[in-house]
């Protein structure tokens, strides 16, 4: 069995058919991409602004038989070199249509 580590903000909750629930709770380091934002114009007043996104940042080393929970843009800012990354997947929302889990895991 695989360890696995939620290196989300979040706690991720997978959601089974039977209605039980697992919770991954956030280990408190969060993987990340550095980001920044430059302000390429204006649009009606309101500032127009260009994002782009650079390395990861706190994400462990692999380690033996362990498996990261990570956001969607680390997943993809790692798919060449990683294989041990995974996203939430199969969404599950409330009657407010707030996420409150998902059904499954992805690897791309």
């Amino acid at each position: 069995m695989k360890k696995i580590i939620n290196l989300t903000p979040h706690d991720v909750n997978i959601v089974k058919n039977n209605g039980d629930v697992i919770t991954f709770s956030a280990s408190g380091t969060v993987a990340r991409c550095t980001q920044t934002t430059t302000q390429i114009g204006c649009v009606n007043g309101i500032p127009l602004t260009q994002t782009s996104f650079g390395v990861v940042v706190d994400l462990p080393q692999p380690q033996k038989d362990t498996i990261f929970i990570v956001s969607r843009l680390v997943l993809n800012a790692c798919k060449d070199v990683r294989d041990d990354l995974i996203v939430p997947n199969d969404l599950v929302r409330d009657d407010q249509g707030n996420i409150i889990g998902c059904k499954s895991f992805a690897i791309n």
